[in-house]
């Protein structure tokens, strides 16, 4: 296990079911062997800046707090988009699940894989360190994935597997504190990429299939790693709590886990994000009731961790529909603020902040038998389980008023087992399927992919683009009229985000399944994609070594 110090504790328990922990975290209070930092040429200049510069740099995951994956750059238009080429290509020389939206802060591009951070020059693509963090010991259940980093103030926080969160120097890749925030031997993970803002880093864990696993949100100190809050996003009290059957040692109240990232309305001080489904996942019959909080999207006040708002998505889904991509915060002109989502259920849902109304529910992907009841021998649904809006939710620009969603068209049929012959203890993923070897469901061989383009005042389709592949990579919308993604053939796509045509296309020949971002460093504007998704369990994708490619204007 990690060599750790203890701290005095005091806790304070607070309404939304949060706790606030006040304590000093040891430095780095775990075992440093095996991690080791490679340095490359410095980047140019004195102190990294505070904050990201919104005109310039991709400074979180959905770039700004409000989560609309949109880059107010203009140099690449419609027009010139065909001039695009590859400028540099960075090799990460490791195999990974490549889900990482890549970070670009001050001309540094930062990129994770499960155990590796790489920094690297944004206009070269030239390394400036790379960190390679060490389980000690391994956990017993491992996503291999990790989808990025979170900036502020000199500094980066990610998550692991083992169920730690840590910070590195974002010069040097050193690193400065590294805490525990779950139980890796239940299957507590943390793949997600945080956020950080007002002194806090926020991060919540995933693993809501396994057995027991209840999904936390925590904010830690980002100087010293110290927990602040932690909330249960599974209610354990009050008028929430009645839509969930009493726990017992066989069916442990479970699920609502996030997997992606999260988004911050700054004003009001408030924490968005989107919770996992309820486990088991598949047996609905062993836990009656609505299941609040979970299929949902949660507000919670980002001093302490209290729960303002809910937003439940699906009500006692039993098809494995997390809501896994970030919410997104947008304001028409002259309108009331919506929270923008898509779940793996196959919509795009706006909905009213104010009164929690749908004001759209738009269909992305096929819907078909949704509402059939799950049977031993097998029941088929679309979307599938490993279809929908993944972890890459929509990105939405103002100047058309469209949100532009990636989305999957893939089957599946899950054939159930008995409640007595659920399993789950020690790690095992408890879904309530009878193929627990594929608990994700059997997949059909015919799977393709869409983008569409969703008015925000109405819900109605502007444009559709139907990919021969699943979408699963980050969309980015710029202020040229541009918008960007990447297919698992390995194509990055540029359209025009007005009519959907493609102005670009690009063979990288490696499955794109991470970001595809957009930055300027010394006024020009380039665009990173992170490719070489290697899953070949749960998503049938082999590839090489893992890229970062950066693209301009010739």
């Amino acid at each position: 296990m990690h060599a750790a110090r203890t701290t005095p504790l005091l806790l304070l328990a607070v309404a939304g079911c949060a706790q606030l922990h006040f304590l000093k975290a040891p430095s780095v209070p775990r075992e440093r062997g095996g991690v080791e930092t490679t340095a490359g040429p410095a980047p140019a200049g004195g102190h990294l800046r505070a904050m990201p510069d919104r005109h310039a740099d991709w400074g979180s995951y959905n770039n700004g707090y409000e989560g609309l994956r949109f880059s107010p750059l203009d140099e690449i238009t419609p027009a010139n988009a065909r001039e695009l080429s590859p400028l540099c290509r960075f090799e990460l020389g490791e195999k990974a699940a490549m889900q990482s939206g890549p970070v670009v802060v001050d001309g540094t591009l930062y990129v994770t894989t499960a155990k590796n951070t790489y920094a690297i020059d944004a206009t070269t693509c030239a390394l400036r360190w790379k960190h390679t963090y060490s389980y000690k010991p391994a956990p017993p259940f491992d996503l291999k994935v990790n989808r990025g980093v979170a900036y502020l103030d000199g500094k980066l926080f990610r998550g692991a597997n083992d169920g730690r969160v840590y910070a590195l120097d974002a010069r040097t890749g050193d690193e400065l504190w590294n805490v525990a925030a779950g139980d890796p031997n239940k299957g507590e993970t943390f793949p997600a990429a945080p956020v950080a803002w007002n002194g806090l880093v926020f991060i919540g864990n995933a693993g809501g299939d396994n057995f027991g696993v209840v999904g936390r949100m925590m904010a830690f100190d980002a100087q010293t790693g110290g927990r602040v809050w932690t909330t249960s996003l599974v209610p354990q009290s009050g008028d929430a709590n009645l839509t969930w059957p009493a726990a017992t040692e066989v069916v442990p109240k479970g699920g609502g886990a996030t997997w992606t990232s999260y988004t911050i309305d700054t004003a009001a001080g408030l924490i968005y994000l989107s919770t996992g489904n309820a486990a088991p996942d598949f047996l609905a019959s062993v836990r009656p009731g609505t299941n609040r909080h979970t299929y949902s999207v949660l507000a919670l006040d980002a001093r302490t961790g209290v729960i303002r708002h809910a937003y439940q998505i699906l009500p006692s889904d039993f098809h494995d529909w997390d809501v896994a991509a970030a919410p997104a915060l947008f304001t028409p002109n002259g309108g009331r603020r919506l929270i923008v989502v898509g779940g793996k259920d196959g919509h795009l849902y706006g909905i009213d902040e104010k009164t929690g109304a749908f004001r759209f529910k738009t269909p992305v992907t096929t819907i078909d038998n949704v509402t059939a009841p799950l049977t031993p021998e097998g029941t088929r649904f679309c979307p599938g389980v490993n279809g929908g809006v993944e972890w890459n939710g929509p990105a939405i620009s103002a100047a058309t008023n469209l949100a532009y969603v990636p989305s999957i068209d893939w089957c599946s049929t899950v054939a159930i087992a008995p409640p007595d012959k659920l399993q789950g203890k020690d790690g095992i993923p408890w879904t309530g399927s009878a193929k627990l070897r594929q608990p994700f469901g059997q997949p059909d061989k015919t799977r393709h992919g869409w983008l569409t383009a969703v008015n925000l005042t109405d819900g109605s389709v502007a444009w559709r683009y139907a990919s021969p592949t699943p979408l699963v990579a980050g969309v980015t919308a710029t202020a040229g009229g541009v918008v960007m993604t990447g297919d698992l053939n390995g194509d990055f796509l540029v359209f025009d985000a007005g009519s959907g045509s493609i102005v670009y296309r690009y063979g990288l020949k490696q499955p794109i399944g991470g970001g595809v971002v957009s930055y300027a460093v010394n006024g020009r504007q380039y665009v990173a994609v992170a490719a070489g998704m290697h899953a070949p369990l749960a998503w049938q994708l082999k590839s090489s070594p893992a890229t970062v490619v950066v693209f301009g204007l010739r």
